[in-house]
């Protein structure tokens, strides 16, 4: 004979088979269900929060695929700036080696500023502060040489359109 005896605010119950020993259990470990219809009447908490967790997993999978592809194309264009100005500085500096007494020294200056700015500039630290700091001082130093030496020259960025008569050089 299975006798068991619960004290409701405590969760231990004792049970007993027969008079000669008491088994004492914790009641929040038996499966015994409380309820027969806890199931059904949590269902809609349960596929809520199945649904729930099948869509962060989704969405984080697409949002880490979705920032790769921005991070690749704010990556490439601001490697194809920071290239264009490098050029610009070579051909500057190539000038210069030709014919020393072609700019004044103040432009020279910049141009050397501009160069010790490209040097510097965090490629493989792209979450760096000084990022937009350095290229839009890179920007100023541009427009400065290009403003001092009356020339007519800026980064429009990468041509976009397909048709070679609208890329304005």
């Amino acid at each position: 004979m299975l006798v068991c005896v619960c004290f409701g605010s405590c969760q231990i119950c004792f049970c007993s088979f027969g008079s000669l020993f008491l088994i004492p259990f914790i009641v929040g470990y038996m499966d015994i269900p409380d309820d027969i219809f806890g199931e059904s009447l949590n269902l809609e908490d349960t596929h809520l929060n199945e649904g729930f967790q099948e869509g962060y997993e989704t969405g984080f999978a697409s949002g880490k695929d979705d920032g790769r592809e921005v991070g690749l194309k704010t990556g490439f264009t601001t490697g194809e700036e920071l290239g264009f100005y490098r050029g610009c500085i070579d051909v500057l500096n190539a000038v210069i080696r030709v014919e020393p007494s072609c700019y004044s020294a103040r432009v020279e200056k910049k141009i050397k500023e501009m160069d010790e700015l490209l040097s510097k500039y965090p490629i493989l630290e792209p979450e760096n502060e000084s990022v937009t700091d350095i290229m839009g001082s890179l920007r100023l130093k541009f427009r400065a040489i290009c403003a001092t030496l009356n020339v007519k020259l800026e980064y429009n960025g990468y041509p976009k359109a397909s048709d070679p008569n609208e890329i304005q050089f």
